[in-house]
């Protein structure tokens, strides 16, 4: 009894210790030049490049383990440090280094009758603590915009990529030295016992905000339990809605795109919904398409009428976020339908409209409840590195403070500031 009591009092006393160092860290980076954040961005970068094998070989062994631990494929693949995503990773933190630093700026001063100036200033949030799953990039993402935002930032990255994290945090703690910042500005907890969470999600004093990055699970629990604002993402249930005024070569390449481009991720489609006018016309092909791509179908009763081959789908599917191959299909009455439907069954992740004509395009806008909604494009451009935000902690569902994918200004918040020269209130 008395070692569990101590082992516990030992992770309390490390994860004080975490915080502790992360609010000191916070006060340095709050204060610290462009030109210094930059230089560590493209320090951390050039010491991924340089230790990339080495960072292949640790992610391996995270692989092997998943592997043995029974880790479906899905997970698998976010969990994969290939050349490619190791480039990725270096291409983000360059783009980030490139981005106006948002720190400091100032908006909006205006003159008050009294003759004093008032306006906002763009600070950062202070200290971040991100909990996230099983992709290793994800430390990376958060430690360049943790960073170049002036936060800083302790992660809790999952058991099943330690190893690939701890590589990944000795390249952040080698930039960030090399630009003469603290080390502590990003922190990775260093244990996966799963008590670390519970103490993080009550850390009131050294930490100011949890963002959770995963599956359901996760969210709810974070969201439960945290003691401190939570900026959260739930599932990613998104939808493509092909209308019957759709360009049907276009509507094929982005449903296809749109489920099989990657399927371990929030941003591919789950749910393919099409006008019935034009089902008959296009269904096949796509249906055929994914097949071949090895994506099961479960359709509607009406789906099932042109495509007998595939599953009828159960009420659960229409809420169902799959991160696999397997895609929904309904067939329906005009868009006023399948937006009742995306605003019902959806998570408030992404959707897209297939369709040339703009009226309509202008009306699933607007009615669509979504932080990302799409005219005629793929539902995987849901992403900060493709909306130009160099990266992103993740994609918010929420309608406060941040929506959509979080990138530099999601990290920040604003204060008034006032400019007078001797003014008193009369």
């Amino acid at each position: 009894m008395n070692a569990v009591i101590d082992q516990q009092q030992n992770l309390e006393q490390y994860m004080q210790q975490l915080g502790k160092q992360a609010r000191a860290a916070s006060a340095i980076l709050a204060n610290a030049a462009p030109a210094q954040k930059n230089a560590a961005l493209l320090a951390i970068a050039d010491t991924l490049i340089k230790q990339s094998e080495q960072l292949k070989q640790a992610n391996n062994k995270d692989l092997l383990q998943g592997k043995k631990d029974g880790l479906d494929e899905a997970m698998l693949d976010r969990l994969e440090l290939t050349d490619a995503r190791i480039e990725a990773m270096v291409e983000g933190l360059r783009q980030v280094s490139a981005l106006s630093d948002p720190i400091g700026e100032i908006t909006g001063m205006d003159f008050r009758p009294s003759g004093i100036q008032v306006g906002k200033m763009r600070v950062p949030l202070g200290v971040i603590g991100i909990i996230y799953e099983s992709r290793p990039n994800v430390t990376i993402d958060a430690a360049a915009l943790c960073l170049k935002s002036g936060n800083a930032t302790i992660l809790r990255g999952g058991k099943e990529a330690i190893n690939s994290n701890q590589a990944i945090t000795e390249c952040i703690r080698s930039g960030l030295t090399t630009a003469g910042l603290p080390e502590h500005a990003v922190q990775v907890i260093n244990t996966t016992d799963r008590a670390a969470v519970g103490i993080l999600l009550g850390m009131r004093d050294d930490v100011d905000v949890i963002i959770p990055r995963g599956g359901k699970g996760l969210i709810e629990r974070v969201s439960r339990e945290a003691k401190i604002p939570v900026i959260k993402h739930l599932d990613g249930i998104c939808h493509v809605y092909i209308d019957d005024q759709a360009d049907l070569k276009k509507a094929f390449d982005i449903a296809l795109n749109s489920k099989t481009h990657r399927y371990g991720v929030c941003n591919a489609m789950e749910t393919l919904l099409i006008d019935s006018s034009v089902a008959e016309k296009v269904l096949p092909q796509i249906a055929a398409a994914m097949r071949d791509k090895g994506v099961e179908l479960r359709g509607c009763v009406d789906t099932l009428k042109i495509e007998n081959e595939m599953k009828l789908a159960t009420d659960e599917d229409w809420d169902t976020e799959y991160l696999a191959p397997v895609l929904s299909i309904r067939l329906v009455d005009g868009m006023q339908q399948a937006i009742e439907h995306i605003n019902l069954h959806g998570s408030h992740h992404t959707d897209s409209i297939v369709t040339e004509n703009y009226t309509r395009a202008r009306l699933f806008l607007a009615k669509v409840d979504s932080s990302s909604v799409m005219i005629n494009a793929s539902t995987r451009f849901a992403d900060g590195f493709e909306y130009g935000l160099g990266a992103e902690i993740g994609i918010s569902t929420d309608k406060i403070h941040a929506r959509g994918p979080v990138g530099l200004e999601g990290l920040t918040s604003q204060k008034y500031i006032v400019f007078g020269d001797g003014h008193i209130r009369q």
